[in-house]
């Protein structure tokens, strides 16, 4: 059988064997297997094909053979004659009935438009139909996906694979990957467009209530006075290191007339006080000021919540903030460098953030192996949805087949099919003549047995 060009395959392998797939492509059928398996199944046909007829021509050779001998001997023909002639017409008709069966699966013998032939081809979508239909009887019951998805035990598998240190380099890889491609997937102006729409819809709602309860919420929890010993720490320390700057401000804006050492003792008397004020401000807690900054925050957050002035305000700034160009501007940029440094790190084998991945994984794995609760648990929620799917979704998947069945070309899926089993099919012509010899000679062995 001439086949045309093979187009590639895909194999799955499971167990200890590798499992040949159709795959399609458009316009027809994808091959099945490699070419150069394809190429060495197209001798095996071949030479099947020649083992098979050759059963037919020796029998119809004996046949003819067996013929002549009567034909010359007439009656005084050997006794043997009669039964090997018997055998090898049989075996004749076994033969050229096994050829036309294996042959009209999928072409019309010898070109002639005999019905029920190329069956193959003609019924791809049927064969198709047929085949989803078995396997969602058979294979997509609710019942058996679920029991086979508990089974599988696939948390404690996965889990197990993934904790081991060996495999730690695969699953950097691997999760480098996908970050890589999740990245080139997305085009920068559709994130830039996203984080904008992100800020534009946090900004729709008022700011300024939430904003004044969260900031009443901690000042009743007094959360808020580690801020305002943060704020009096750094005060102190300006002030500490202030004195030039304050010798600078004296020099320029006082008395032109005064001599150069009343400024500095002026400028020194200021630094002095600025210093032992802000001192004790920042080691007092009771401080008059320091419970100022409590009552103005206070204050601050009634404000927010109840004063109509000071929320409009507060909302104008926020709308105006968000709408400045820098925001947009600073929205893009972040992106861009994020990205960019992302995809440098993933790059480098040795990165914090490659690391960072496989210790990540490593840990949730080791934690769900460790933890046979959270394993059954887990394989609970596997068996689920595998049940919904198989309930909800079965038809979509058997479509898979039917559809990619119907895509198929009819003489290129025939082609492929016989290229596949066609080399087993001829042991049936090679069967059908031996059973048919056999059962000629038992025939006229009968018959001689009975009519002599």
């Amino acid at each position: 059988m001439q086949s045309g060009p093979l187009p590639e395959s895909v194999t799955v392998t499971g167990g200890d064997a590798s499992l040949p797939v159709l795959q399609t492509s458009a316009p027809g059928l994808s091959g099945l297997g490699s070419p150069d398996g394809d190429a060495q199944r197209r001798r095996d046909l071949r030479k099947m094909k020649f083992v098979a007829t050759g059963f037919l021509v020796f029998a119809a050779i004996v046949y003819l053979f067996t013929r002549w001998l009567e034909s010359r001997d007439g009656a005084d023909v050997a006794e043997w004659v009669g039964y090997v002639r018997a055998a090898s017409e049989a075996g004749m008709v076994g033969a050229l009935a096994d050829w036309f069966a294996v042959t009209a699966l999928f072409r019309q013998p010898l070109g002639l438009p005999i019905p029920h032939t190329a069956l193959i081809r003609k019924k791809k979508d049927q064969i198709g139909d047929q085949l989803g239909g078995f396997i969602e009887e058979n294979f997509m019951t609710p019942d058996l996906i679920e029991s086979r998805a508990t089974a599988l035990n696939l948390p404690g598998r996965v889990s197990t694979w993934l904790a081991d240190p060996v495999n730690a380099p695969r699953v950097a890889d691997e999760a480098s990957r996908a970050l890589t491609l999740a990245s080139e997937m997305l085009r920068d102006e559709d994130v830039e467009q996203l984080i904008m729409s992100a800020i534009r819809w946090a900004a729709e709602p008022e700011w300024a209530p939430p904003v004044g309860r969260i900031l009443q919420q901690l000042i009743a929890e007094d959360r808020l006075e580690p801020v305002i010993q943060l704020a009096c720490d750094r005060a102190h320390d300006w002030a500490v290191g202030s004195q030039e700057l304050i010798d600078r401000v004296v020099d320029r804006d006082g008395p032109a007339w005064a001599p150069k050492f009343v400024n500095v003792l002026v400028g020194d008397r200021i630094h002095r006080e600025l210093v032992e004020f802000t001192a004790k401000v920042k080691t007092n807690p009771d401080h008059d000021v320091r419970i100022a900054m409590h009552a103005y925050a206070e204050q601050f957050a009634d404000e927010l919540q109840n004063d109509p002035e000071i929320i409009a305000r507060f909302e104008a700034i926020k709308t105006e903030l968000v709408g400045r160009d820098e925001v947009t501007g600073a929205a893009s940029t972040a992106w861009k460098t994020g990205k960019a440094v992302i995809e440098q790190m993933l790059d480098d084998p040795n990165s914090t953030l490659r690391k960072t991945l496989s210790d990540s994984v490593i840990q949730v794995a080791t934690r769900i192996r460790d933890d046979q609760g959270l394993q059954q648990k887990m394989n609970g929620w596997v068996a689920r949805v595998a049940r919904h799917v198989a309930t909800n979704y079965s038809q979509e998947i058997i479509s898979v087949i039917t559809e990619t069945v119907r895509g198929w070309d009819a003489e290129e899926t025939s082609r492929k099919i016989e290229l596949q089993v066609g080399r087993d099919l001829q042991f049936i012509r090679i069967n059908g003549t031996v059973v048919g010899a056999l059962a000629g000679l038992v025939i006229y062995s009968v018959s001689v047995l009975f009519f002599g």
